[in-house]
Order: C-alpha cells, then sequence, then structure tokens
C-alpha cells in the first residue's frame, strides 16, 4: 500500500487528518518514557522509605531489569503474530493494572516485599515487548504521516531525548508533593493513557503485510519463528556489527554515568550539581539536534554522518574527563557529544526498519534491542572495579579506546554493504521496522545506543 493510499484510508475512516497518528505516537512516547523514569526511581525510593533496607533496592532494579530484557528477547513473534499495536495497547493495559496494585496493595496493608518483587518482575516482563512493539509501528505511522523514515525517527529520537530530560524532574517533583506510593498511581495512569493514544489514533497494521506470505521456513512452532529472527540478524553482514557495537558503547555510557563521570566530579571537589549541569548540557543538545535530523536526515549520506555523529559523541567525552581539564572544559566537550549524539538515533532507527522484512520486524528488532540493553547491568560494575585496579584516569582513557574502537567496526565491517536513504542511488527496500536505540543518549541510547 502506498504512502498515500495509507493516508487517505486513514482520513476517510477516522475523518481526522493523516498526521494525528503521528503526533498521537510521539505524545505517546513522552507519556510512555516519563512514566517509566517516574517508575525507575519512584519504586526503589519507596522501597528505601518503606523498608530502610539498600540490599531490597538493589533487588527491586534486578527484579524489573532481567525480566525485561528476557521478555524483549523472546517476545518478538508475538508481535509478528499479533502485531505491534495490539500487543503495545495490551501490555500497557496490563501494566497500568500491574503497576497500579503496588500502591493499592500499600494502601491496604497487603503488600509484602515478596509480592512487591513479584509485580515489578510482571511489570518489567510486560515493559519488554510492550516497548519493542511501539517500536514496530513506524513503518505504518511514517506511510500514515507520508512522511520519510529518518523524519518519523528523528521525531521519535527528540521526544525521547525531551522526556527523558524532563522525567527525572518531573519524578523529583511527584515524589516530594506526593510520596512515592503515590506517585506510582500516576505512573499507571500514564500506561492507560498511551493505550488510548495508540488504541485510538494508531493505525492496524495494513491487511497486505499481515498477510504477506512469509518464508516456508517462517511458518513453524514460536521457537523456529524466534530462530529464523536469530538467524536473519546474525547473518546481515551491517545489522550484525551495529548490534555489537552497540551493546558495547551502551555498556560503556553506563559505566560513564553510573560511575565514571561521578567519580571524576567527587575528585575535583564538585559535587552533584555538576554532574547534572554537564548531563543537562549533554541532553539539551542531544534533544535540538535529534529535531534537526528529524527535518534533514533523509537528505544526508547515512554512512558519513553516522560515523562522524560517533565519533563526536563517544570517546572525546572520556579523554577530557581522564585529561584533567577545567569544568567548563567538560561542559563544552560535553555540549559537544551531544550536537553527534542527536544524529544517531534516527539513522539507526531507519537503516533498521528497512533492511528487516516487516513480517519478521519483531522478532528481529527485539533480539537486537536485548542485546544492546545486555551489556548496561555490567557497565557500573566494571567500571567500578577497573578504577579500583588501575585507577581513574587510566580507566577512561581504556574506555574511550574501547569506545572509539566499537564505533568504527559497522563501518569496517559493513564496509561494503548499502545503507540506504535518499543520498544513495542504490533502491530502498520496501521493508520495516524499527530500531532500537542507541544510547550515548542517556548519556546521550539500538538497539537503542546509549550515544544516541
Amino acid at each position: 500500500m502506498s504512502p498515500n493510499s495509507s493516508a487517505a484510508q486513514i482520513t476517510a475512516t477516522t475523518g481526522t487528518p493523516y498526521r494525528v497518528p503521528l503526533v498521537a505516537f510521539l505524545v505517546a512516547n513522552v507519556v510512555s518514557i516519563c512514566g517509566t523514569r517516574v517508575s525507575a526511581i519512584a519504586i526503589p525510593w519507596f522501597v528505601l522509605v518503606s523498608t530502610g533496607s539498600p540490599v531490597k533496592m538493589g533487588l527491586v532494579a534486578a527484579a524489573e531489569t532481567l525480566p525485561l530484557v528476557i521478555s524483549k528477547a523472546f517476545g518478538g513473534p508475538l508481535i509478528d503474530r499479533l502485531g505491534g499495536r495490539l500487543v503495545s495497547v495490551g501490555a500497557d493495559i496490563c501494566s497500568a493494572v500491574v503497576v497500579g496494585l503496588i500502591p493499592l496493595l500499600h494502601l491496604l496493608g497487603a503488600l509484602p516485599f515478596s509480592t512487591l518483587l513479584i509485580l515489578v518482575a510482571i511489570a518489567g516482563a510486560l515493559r519488554g515487548p510492550g516497548d519493542a512493539a511501539k517500536g514496530t509501528l513506524i513503518p505504518d505511522i511514517a506511510d500514515a504521516a507520508n512522511a520519510p523514515l529518518e523524519r518519523v525517527t528523528g521525531l521519535e529520537s527528540t521526544t525521547e531525548r525531551f522526556a527523558g530530560f524532563i522525567a527525572f524532574l518531573l519524578a523529583g517533583g511527584l515524589i516530594s508533593l506526593v510520596g512515592a506510593a503515590n506517585a506510582l498511581w500516576i505512573d499507571a495512569a500514564s500506561f492507560a493513557i498511551c493505550a488510548v493514544l495508540i488504541a485510538w489514533w494508531v493505525p492496524r497494521r495494513s491487511t497486505a503485510v499481515a498477510a504477506a506470505p512469509a518464508d516456508q521456513e517462517d511458518q513453524g512452532t514460536y521457537l523456529q519463528q524466534l530462530r529464523t529472527g536469530w538467524l536473519f540478524l546474525s547473518r546481515d553482514k551491517l545489522l550484525r556489527p551495529l548490534v555489537l557495537m552497540i551493546s558495547v558503547t551502551n555498556l560503556l555510557d553506563a559505566a560513564s554515568f553510573a560511575v565514571l563521570l561521578p567519580l571524576w566530579v567527587h575528585e575535583h571537589g564538585h559535587g552533584p550539581a555538576q554532574t547534572t549541569l554537564v548531563l543537562t548540557v549533554f541532553s539539551v543538545t542531544a534533544t535540538l539536534f535529534a529535531l534537526l535530523a528529524a527535518s534533514i536526515g533523509e537528505r544526508i549520506p547515512r554512512r558519513l554522518a553516522f560515523t562522524l555523529s560517533f565519533l563526536v559523541c563517544g570517546a572525546p567525552r572520556f579523554i577530557v574527563l581522564a585529561l584533567d581539564l577545567p569544568v567548563w572544559v567538560i561542559l563544552l566537550a560535553f555540549a559537544t557529544s551531544g550536537v553527534g549524539a542527536g544524529f544517531i538515533n534516527p539513522i539507526l532507527g531507519a537503516l533498521f526498519i528497512e533492511r528487516i522484512p516487516r513480517h519478521m520486524l519483531g522478532r528481529v528488532d527485539s533480539l537486537a534491542g536485548a542485546l544492546g540493553w545486555a551489556g548496561i547491568p555490567l557497565g557500573g560494575v566494571l567500571a567500578g572495579a577497573t578504577v579500583a585496579g588501575i585507577g581513574l584516569a587510566p580507566a577512561l582513557v581504556i574506555a574511550g579506546a574501547l569506545y572509539f574502537v566499537a564505533t568504527l567496526s559497522p563501518v569496517l565491517m559493513g564496509r561494503s554493504e548499502h545503507w540506504g536513504g535518499r543520498a544513495s542511488t542504490a533502491p530502498k527496500q520496501d521493508l520495516p521496522g524499527p530500531q532500537e536505540k542507541a544510547d550515548c543518549q542517556d548519556l546521550v541510547a539500538v538497539p537503542t545506543s546509549s550515544a544516541s
């Protein structure tokens, strides 16, 4: 179905302008991220004030993260079978109920710690396929809005960064104002709002796509479908090094934000205000340049833009810290890193969507996302052990060198592969599905790369 016919069908059946699904999707993205971040702060804080145990705080965090990664890795075939819209809405409705049970049971005095762990684990397991399913909606939304993929992925990245920027302030304000338990009521409501926005405004999977014949090997059991997704990802000469790169850079970003940057700030006699300032400067420039990427992304050469962006946003952040430079230089370096970070996820998102066949988008994208997240829990642990063994400055230099090597791996290993985009003369595949982002984003985030 062509973009114009999709848009015309949506306008005819709903009586609404065809860009409304895009707006609804972006609003849902902001609400979802804000709700998730509020939950990430409110639940551990709730555990701390109600039990006084830092150990239980850590157990709660692990109880959410581990099921999330596992369900993301194994939930892809479900998205391909049922469609991203249905899985997204269903996961959000169930999440609203599960998260809402936490303050309800606490109010009733019926929330032992074991029950809290179970509820948090269920919430994490729902988030895995729910978040991945939202990503698979991007091709249909781009068709409905008659917009280039780079524009939609760029806008998604912009809202992601903007939401991440305000979410922690929102979480702190809510917890201070109404308390951690009551903040979870608002978190539960955010899931319900997302479900309504996606169910009401986002177009259904087109009949042509839903009924498209898959390869014979793809029409098997759930595990067989999962295996075909893994084989596709492992055999693609560009996506494979990209996912490996994202996994490594996300680990290093987690090490930086959780351990290395705070240690540098502390060793130089500064406090949390300086850490917040550095991260804020990075987030602001990353958000602004993600918006720029959304407006011009389809007109720039992807390989060149991707390489330069990652070189700018990655290794320099570690090196300037290792050189013991003044704070204003650190701020300038992180602001410049944000410029590069803004371009990464829009390019990754469009690239994944174009290279993955639409009927396999859910499982391949989910697997890529799970692999991209896999190293994040290890980042802080490895950083702490490295600093304890060789000191902060050498640890920063090693991290910067590893980031540099990881950044170049997709360019070197996938140098013969077509990166797509209008800047190239090669034809685009009439294919699908979204990215998982990269993380210079969280500082910087597909996978998601934390840099992006």
